[in-house]
This record gives structure tokens, C-alpha cells and sequence, in this order.
């Protein structure tokens, strides 16, 4: 017989199989059933219509259970026990409760089995995750263990400097960095002293800039006496501070490869708006002292520390002191500017005077001063004792020339005494080529190559050998008469 579905009035959905040789069952209420004769029964789902469960029911601690679902775990746990108690009005034979039982262990065999293999199969899936992990990254495991490493040297070897300056664990990653660059734990000493929250910048921050300036031309030798001047460059944001600055510069027409030669030798340029300080100094060079525009990135590269001082300050004494001690003309003195404009830096009492007056010593009239400071604006550079005086000495003595030759060759007192002047004089007496009488000065203006061909007639390389005798035996006397 086919498996029929029958629905009594307990809403229990039967699935019975075809008729065997076991005894016949009643299923019903009582008033009205209906007789089969089955094999096997179970139970396929039952309402939770309160009216058709029993009332009185207890869970396995005794406590009675409520009809309806619940959320919580030991209701959860008693509803599967109300199932049990629900089977139990559903009668069976002996043999189909062996069957059923042989079911339900094989049920189990089979889930355990199943897990089992899922369990190994995730396992296994984690294990080689893992290794796959470990085999794409040995980078990863590798840097950490270097960073680990150098935290724990850092953390030994500044210990010392931090009990002193009483500095945080947290800016020795900032202190190893800069270490890189050749800081010293004095150096360290001497930011602190200068500007203490420089040594509080987050490394990253810090590196972020100086890989910046190294970007723009800055040499990495010259990261450390940067900083060391000017500490707060560490604290300076690249997009709201150098970035602009930099633009700045080029702006002036200073070519690219020599930015980072502005930087180093003025760091403090960072430290001055561009809007309200940079750009009215550049403004007032151009319209106050009269340097052409196209001179002016020539001014900047000859003296950054143009930018960064009083220009008006600086300029209106030394053009007021130049005017009153030599009467020179506003368009010699701009000119001394525009060539060397280091002059406004220079003190007019210690640097500017002295000199003038040695000028004035050997026999220079103000107009021949103004002449060769005009030509020469250096002159104010030079030492007094240890290279005007011996090159006048040179100049009267061994060449026999007149100081008024100054004024036509006024080149002669910025040349090298030792690398110039004595060996080209030297090498043309030991050729027996020197001219009678005062040695001409215009052999000292030409290049080397230039010299040996129209004055010396001879070889480069023979020449630049005898330079090179003669500077040992000078240098061999000097350190005799020590």
C-alpha cells in the first residue's frame, strides 16, 4: 500500500510505510480512530498550539515548563525533552525500536565523522594559511625583529643621555635616526639646550622633512650641522612650510642645484614668512638699492643671509658710512653690493674700517680705494695679517712693483700668494723669462694653461710640477720655524 499522510485532530503528521506482519495500532481520541496495520512511525513536526501539549509537564530538575517558547538556553534544552515525552505516546514494536536505536548510533557515528573531517580539514587549512603567511612575508617577521633589535639598542644606549636630560622613551626612535646622519649624544646635549621640544617630534615627522631637503639638493654630510643650527627645522610641516619656501627660491630664478646650498648655509630661511619677510626684502633690494632683477638670484647664491637680515638696517649705514669716509658715488657702492654682497653683513668698526685704512697706509688715495674696492669688493673679506699685508710685502720686494699698480691690476689682491702669485714668478725666473724691471702683473691674470703658452712657453704639466716642488719646500719651511 502506498505511504499515506494522515492529520487526526493531535495535528500529528504520520509517514507510514507499507503493511508488515506486526500487530495493528489505534491511533485516535477515542471517539473517533482509525485502525492500520504499519511498519514504522515517526514523527515529522508538531504545532506549538498550547491545547495539545500537556499541562503538567516537568523538566528533568523538576521544575514545571511553560507551553510556550522560550529564548533561553534551558528552555532550549527542555524543549528537546518535551519531544522525548511527545514520542512516548507514540507506540511502536520491539523491533522497530532496535531499528530505530541502530539509526540514531548510526546517525551519530556519521556526525562525528563528519566533524571530525571538517575539523582536520579546517586545521589543516589554517596550518597551511599560516605557512603561507610566513612564506610571502619573511620581509614582514624580518623587519620586526629589526625593529626590535635597534629599539632595544636605542633604549641602551641613550638610557644615559635620557636620566640627564630627563627625555621620554618615546623620542629614542627620533635620537636613533638622527644618529644616521652623524649626531653624537653632545649634539643631542646641544639641541636640548637650544630648543628642547625639537628632540619631541614624532620620527616619522622628522624623517618625512629631512628627506625632503635631502630631495632638494641638500648633501646628507650637511643634515647635521643644519639641524644643529637651526633645531626647529625639525618641527617645520612640509607642505605648509619648506615646500613654499623652496618655491620661493626658484621663484628668484636660483637654479635647482643650488638650492640645497642656500638651505645649508641659511637654514633660519624657514623660520621667516615668505608673504610678510622674504619677499618685501627682496622688494626693497630691488627698488631701495638698486639691484637689477636679473642680478638678484646672483646676489641670493653669492650671500643667502641677505634674505634674513635687516636689509634696510644694514644697507642705509654701510651706503651712509661708504658715502662719508671715501665719498664714493651711490652706483660704486651698489655695485660692491651686487658683486659682494656680503659687505652688509661685515661690522663697518671692525671689518670695513680697518681695512680702508690699510689702504690708506701704503699710499692709496680715497678714489683709488673706491677704484679697487669697486673692482675687488672682497678685499673686505681678507685677513689683514695673514693676506693683504704679506701679498703688499710680495708685491714691493720680490716683483718690484709700485703700489699705484694696484689700481690698474686691483685683481692682484684677491690671487692666492702661495698658489699663484710666488710659483708663476718662481717658474719664470728658473726659465730665465721674467722681464727686467717690475714684474708684469698681467701674467698673474690668465689661466694656468694660458700662462704657459704665452708667457712661459713650455708645458702644462712641467709648470704644475714645479708648483707642486715649490709648494712642499714652503710648506717644509713653515713647519721648520715652528
Amino acid at each position: 500500500m502506498a505511504a499515506i499522510s494522515i492529520i487526526c485532530n493531535t495535528s500529528i503528521f504520520l509517514n507510514i510505510s507499507s503493511p508488515g506482519s506486526h500487530p495493528i495500532r489505534r491511533i485516535g481520541n477515542g471517539k473517533s480512530c482509525c485502525f492500520f496495520r504499519f511498519s514504522r512511525i515517526s514523527v515529522v513536526s508538531s504545532h506549538t498550539n498550547p491545547k495539545i501539549l500537556k499541562p503538567n509537564r516537568r523538566s528533568r530538575y523538576g521544575q514545571p515548563i511553560s507551553p510556550y517558547d522560550s529564548d533561553s538556553d534551558a528552555d532550549d534544552a527542555d524543549s528537546f525533552e518535551d519531544e522525548d515525552d511527545y514520542d512516548d505516546d507514540v507506540l511502536t514494536s520491539d523491533d522497530e525500536s532496535l531499528d530505530v536505536s541502530q539509526d540514531r548510533q548510526r546517525l551519530k557515528f556519521q556526525n562525528a565523522t563528519n566533524i571530525r573531517r571538517d575539523s582536520h580539514h579546517h586545521l589543516r587549512r589554517g596550518s597551511n594559511a599560516e605557512l603561507e603567511h610566513r612564506r610571502q612575508t619573511p620581509e614582514i617577521n624580518q623587519d620586526c625583529r629589526e625593529k626590535e633589535a635597534r629599539g632595544s639598542l636605542a633604549k641602551d644606549r641613550f638610557s644615559q643621555l635620557a636620566e640627564e636630560l630627563d627625555l621620554d622613551e618615546r623620542w629614542f626612535p627620533l635620537l636613533d635616526y638622527l644618529s644616521t646622519f652623524g649626531f653624537k649624544d653632545s649634539h643631542f646635549i646641544q639641541m636640548y639646550e637650544r630648543h628642547m621640544p625639537s628632540l619631541q617630534i614624532n620620527k616619522s615627522s622628522a624623517q618625512e622633512r629631512l628627506e625632503f631637503l635631502l630631495s632638494v639638493g641638500v648633501k646628507h654630510k650637511d643634515i647635521r650641522k643644519i639641524i644643529l643650527r637651526q633645531p626647529q627645522l625639525l618641527e617645520y610641516t612640509v607642505e605648509n612650510n619648506l615646500k613654499s619656501h623652496v618655491t620661493f627660491l626658484a621663484s628668484l630664478g636660483i637654479p635647482d642645484s643650488r638650492i640645497g646650498q642656500i638651505i645649508t648655509a641659511t637654514p633660519s630661511l624657514f623660520s621667516y614668512s615668505v608673504e610678510n619677510s622674504l619677499k618685501p626684502t627682496v622688494t626693497y633690494l630691488i627698488e631701495e638699492v638698486g639691484i637689477e632683477k636679473n642680478d638678484l638670484a646672483k646676489v641670493v647664491q653669492l650671500s643667502p643671509q641677505i634674505l634674513v637680515q635687516r636689509i634696510d638696517t644694514s644697507w642705509t649705514a654701510r651706503f651712509n658710512f661708504l658715502t662719508r669716509e671715501l665719498g664714493a658715488p651711490r652706483d660704486s657702492i651698489v655695485k660692491m653690493v651686487r658683486k659682494h654682497p656680503q659687505l652688509l653683513h661685515y661690522s663697518i668698526e671692525d671689518g670695513l674700517l680697518p681695512r680702508i685704512n690699510f689702504l690708506r697706509s701704503i699710499g692709496m688715495r680715497n678714489s683709488e680705494i673706491v677704484k679697487v674696492l669697486t673692482s675687488i669688493t672682497q678685499v673686505f673679506s681678507l685677513s689683514l695679517e695673514g693676506n693683504l699685508k704679506p701679498k703688499y710685502k710680495y708685491l714691493v720686494n720680490e716683483l718690484g712693483n709700485e703700489v699705484r699698480s694696484l689700481t690698474k691690476y686691483p685683481m692682484y689682491l684677491s690671487l692666492s700668494l702661495d698658489q699663484r702669485i710666488r710659483p708663476r714668478h718662481m717658474f719664470l725666473v728658473s726659465l730665465k723669462r721674467a722681464p727686467k724691471g717690475p714684474f708684469p702683473l698681467s701674467s698673474l691674470v690668465p689661466n694656468d694653461e694660458s700662462f704657459c703658452q704665452q708667457w712661459a712657453r713650455t708645458s702644462l704639466d712641467k709648470y704644475l710640477d714645479f708648483r707642486q716642488r715649490l709648494l712642499l719646500k714652503e710648506l717644509a719651511r713653515k713647519y721648520e720655524r715652528r
